[in-house]
């Protein structure tokens, strides 16, 4: 499993490594709003810099936390912590992206028309997707 589990690891990490980008910059998108549309799903221009930079972050702080937890149950790297507690941080990580790939999905196939196609396309495409590959490796090395 810790070929796995570094995979997972890495791409989580990538992914952290994105939403700190965010943070700073709206790259690859011209402006905060484009990235509030396609990466929040949010059009209407009333998400401000003071809330998206600290949710941004705190996002990036908890996949590197994901990543953490999941590299020490997979035995990447030697843990300080219980096998039981790796086992369990690794199963919320596992439930949470499950949850928030399913979500994801649902919430296209349902029509809400609420969210900028642009958002929706992405979210079925590639957001929920990625986070239902994710949540399995994530469980299957939670199993191991």
């Amino acid at each position: 499993m810790p070929v796995l589990a570094a995979a997972i690891g890495a791409a989580l990490l990538a992914i952290a490594a994105l939403h700190l980008t965010w943070a700073v910059t709206p790259w690859p998108l011209p402006t905060v709003a484009d990235l509030a549309r396609d990466v929040v799903g949010r059009s209407d221009g009333s998400l401000r810099r003071a809330v998206f930079v600290p949710a941004t972050v705190a996002v990036a702080a908890a996949l590197t936390v994901a990543a953490w937890l999941v590299a020490l149950h997979g035995e990447v790297l030697s843990s300080p912590l219980s096998d039981d507690i790796t086992r369990a941080g690794t199963w919320g990580v596992a439930i949470v992206l499950l949850g928030r790939g399913a979500l994801g999905l649902a919430e296209a196939g349902s029509g809400r028309g609420d969210r900028p196609p642009s958002y929706r396309r992405l979210n079925l495409r590639i957001y929920s997707p990625l986070c239902l590959v994710l949540g399995a490796a994530t469980a299957t090395v939670a199993l191991a």
